[in-house]
């Protein structure tokens, strides 16, 4: 439950500025501020099962959105490919420091240059 109301929110911080005002405003209370139904309904002086009703229809256009352009995994996947050279880089520095063969830093560092360039290429 936890992790769909955070993909919710992250799918929200991608395509939410494309749903209609009222959407965009009931599904930000449920996801950014973190207020339940009633809290909603209270606030906007709309039925609980309106609220229900928008935050349903809101996600499956969401999760539409996602299907056909795909930018959250898009960006899911840049992530963890940047993370994973800032390890390498990490690396690197604890071999450089111990004095690791020249080669091997030489060949390492090849491959960060390459994983760079395929996401600037977007070829993740």
């Amino acid at each position: 439950m936890f992790e769909e109301k955070i993909r919710l929110g992250n799918l929200y911080d991608f395509y939410g500025s494309l749903l209609t005002k009222k959407q965009y405003e009931i599904l930000g209370l449920y996801c950014v501020d973190d207020l339940s139904l009633g809290e909603i309904s209270e606030n906007l002086n709309i039925s609980r099962q309106a609220v229900y009703d928008t935050i349903k229809r809101s996600k499956k256009t969401l999760k539409g959105y996602e299907e056909k352009l795909g930018l959250l995994s898009k960006f899911s996947s840049t992530r963890d490919k940047v993370n994973d050279l800032i390890d390498n880089i990490d690396s690197l520095n604890i071999a450089i420091n111990s004095d690791e063969k020249k080669d091997n830093l030489l060949d390492e560092i090849e491959r960060i240059k390459k994983a760079l360039g395929d996401i600037l290429d977007g070829t993740l």
